[in-house]
């Protein structure tokens, strides 16, 4: 379970596949110091790239049909022309070149990439994460930073390469790497770790803050995974980001409110669950005033501490009921302690389960995105086609805009 060795030579040209993700459980625990049961895909970004003589970085995407054109930090003049429009993909391109040259200045070089993809846009299967993570490493295969000491001093292999690429998106500092603006979002590293660190043919149990592999899960090798994008999309930009991150501050009011009245300086929820066996009662009691906060609380301990140690454990010995089971549990959660679903991913997940998944769940941030349905592989796409079609029925307009696809657990990131 060793994660591959990370490149360490200066390139003039390079390409690299970044897979989306899923996440199988998890819901909202990664930054919290919870845990996460996750499987990289076999569908993703493929960036190629090729060094430039000036300083400009050029980026062009099949997806968006468009190219995105701007100047290294320190060619930048002091107008606004390169400023880009709330919301566009620009932003991630404009968040990965600003932290790359603020934590190594004078290291990066200007570039010219295409990124072609496979990947939904939109649907909770993390395609800006993999559009950061797959940036990122073009451009420091580019210019060298891989080899870097400064780097390597922080991120020494794959699980720390994944916390510094989540705090580029997030902005945060990481080791003597500090913070720069990143993209707006309070998330953490459950989808750049599940696309650096993801197991082919296997699910992976992490736990974070730090990143720490606990398990490799194998995937039955009859079953399939087939995602229904439910046409409603998991944007992280306007309102959208705004609910996202009051459910992620919901976990640091509750940290504070601990740390304040024990003495303590514990750096994650994850910390305080686990430092005795009376801390959950006790942060209970400190956050009763609040209603959502305790249903927070209870959401995150429960996903994190009791279902998915307990689904690994149900799916490595082939008990599909029960694991059917901690996922729909799972799910309920979600639906009335996150209040993270919408009406369309609510019907997706009820009905994978009523036309004979194994398990079923919505993922990622929430409101809108992607249900993920484990169904045996032989018959994937009967299944499909009949589940969207079901949707489609019980959500006329959005639902007919749903599509679907089949896949399983794929490679993690690497050269092409």
């Amino acid at each position: 379970m060793t994660a591959p060795a990370l490149p360490v030579r200066r390139h003039d040209e390079v390409a690299w596949f970044v897979p989306g993700r899923i996440e199988v459980l998890g819901k909202h625990t990664d930054y919290a110091g919870g845990r996460s049961l996750l499987a990289a895909v076999d569908r993703g970004h493929t960036v190629r790239g090729r060094a430039r003589d000036d300083a400009r970085v050029r980026v062009t995407s099949s997806l968006a049909h468009e190219t995105v054109d701007l100047a290294l930090p320190g060619a930048r003049g002091t107008g606004a022309a390169e400023a880009a429009p709330a919301g566009h993909w620009s932003t991630y391109v404009r968040t990965v070149v600003d932290r790359l040259d603020a934590n190594f200045p004078g290291m990066l070089r200007g570039a010219d990439l295409t990124v072609d993809s496979d990947l939904p846009l939109a649907a909770g299967m993390s395609s800006s994460s993999a559009l950061v993570v797959s940036l990122a490493l073009a451009l420091m295969d580019l210019a060298g930073i891989t080899h870097d000491e400064r780097l390597r001093a922080v991120a020494p292999d794959r699980e720390r390469l994944a916390e510094y690429l989540g705090c580029v998106e997030n902005g945060q500092t990481y080791g003597a790497l500090a913070g720069h603006r990143g993209v707006g979002t309070f998330g953490g590293s459950e989808d750049h770790t599940a696309m650096l660190c993801g197991g082919e043919g296997e699910l992976r149990q992490y736990a974070f803050c730090p990143v720490r592999l606990e398990d490799a899960v194998p995937f039955p090798a009859t079953a399939a995974l087939v995602v229904a994008v439910s046409g409603v999309q998991a944007e992280k930009t306007g309102a959208a980001k705004d609910r996202y991150n009051r459910i992620s501050r919901s976990a640091r009011e509750m940290l504070g409110r601990w740390n304040a009245a024990t003495g303590r300086d514990d750096a994650s929820l994850g910390d305080t669950v686990r430092s005795s066996p009376e801390a959950t009662a006790r942060l209970r009691a400190l956050v009763a005033d609040d209603p959502a906060l305790v249903a927070r609380l209870d959401q995150f301990v429960l996903e994190s501490e009791v279902i998915i140690p307990e689904a690994a454990r149900a799916l490595a010995g082939g008990d599909l009921l029960e694991f059917g089971r901690l996922v729909d549990l799972s799910q309920h959660q979600a639906e009335t302690a996150l209040g993270n679903q919408v009406p369309e991913t609510v019907a997706l997940q009820s009905l994978a389960r009523e036309h004979g998944a194994h398990a079923a769940s919505a993922f990622g941030a929430g409101f809108g995105g992607s249900v993920w349905a484990m169904v045996e592989a032989d018959g994937a796409d009967d299944f499909a086609r009949e589940w969207v079609d079901a949707y489609a029925l019980a959500h006329p307009g959005v639902g007919d805009a749903a599509t679907w696809l089949v896949t399983r657990p794929g490679a993690p990131a690497h050269r092409v």
